[in-house]
């Protein structure tokens, strides 16, 4: 199984969208490892999305994930980074397509509703700049049988 990392960013908490969002990763058949509210710093922004460091907007970026705090998650399943990048369309919410979260809830580059992980390297970076390891689950959900067939777990 693979773990990948999502941050429910700031204009989906003062929208009150978190359930909708974590109900649509739940509905694909992800399951969830691990899930916190936190208020970032400036100190985990900038590590956090230090490959924008010479970007004009590297500190709108950070100004923006600190209005409220955020709700970070691990979800795990085949192919889980994959899964979760493709249902949440193009990062700029006025070009992602109908269907997609950023599609269906985001008419921004910026508040676009969502940060996932783009590789598996990333996400395993990312799970450990966010959650030490007892925050993290491991267990074997009942409806596995009823989401892969048996020689796809």
């Amino acid at each position: 199984m693979e773990r990948t990392f999502v941050i429910l960013k700031p204009c989906t908490v003062q929208r009150g969208l978190i359930g909708e969002i974590i109900n649509r990763f739940e509905k694909k058949g992800l399951i969830l490892a691990g899930m916190k509210m936190a208020w970032l710093t400036d100190e985990i922004l900038s590590e956090h999305y230090a490959h924008l460091k010479d970007k004009p907007f590297f500190q709108r970026v950070k100004d923006s994930m600190r209005t409220s705090p955020v709700v970070v998650c691990c979800w795990e399943g085949v192919e889980a980074v994959e899964v979760v990048r493709s249902m949440t369309g193009s990062t700029n919410g006025r070009k992602a397509l109908p269907g997609t979260i950023r599609g269906d809830y985001s008419m921004s580059m910026q508040e676009n509703i969502v940060h996932t992980s783009d590789s598996l390297e990333t996400a395993a970076v990312e799970l450990k700049r966010f959650f030490n390891e007892a925050e993290l689950y491991t267990y074997n959900p009942v409806r596995w049988s009823n989401l892969y067939a048996n020689d796809e777990i």
